[in-house]
């Protein structure tokens, strides 16, 4: 049996935009902004490796060029993340 259509991709992220402010990304039709305040990692970083992200599982973002490893929530709550690991 074959299917006619895919199913919907659940595990979708893209960068939207970069800005001197921080990133803007796209996960499953929400986006969210990354301000380098907040996550200065992303600082001075190449765009190649910012723009290559994925999405490993529901909660859980990886940006494998330059090793950073992210839950939705820290990025929806960064207020309750206040230690960064560089």
């Amino acid at each position: 049996m074959k299917l006619l259509r895919h199913g919907k991709d659940i595990l979708s992220v893209s960068v939207e935009n970069i800005t001197p402010f921080g990133i803007w990304i796209l996960v499953s039709r929400e986006e969210y902004f990354l301000r380098y305040k907040d996550f200065p990692m992303f600082l001075d970083k190449p765009v190649k490796s910012i723009l290559n992200v994925k999405r490993l599982h529901y909660n859980h973002l990886y940006w494998p060029d330059i090793d950073v490893d992210l839950e939705l929530d820290s990025i929806k709550n960064p207020q309750k993340y206040p230690l960064i690991a560089m």
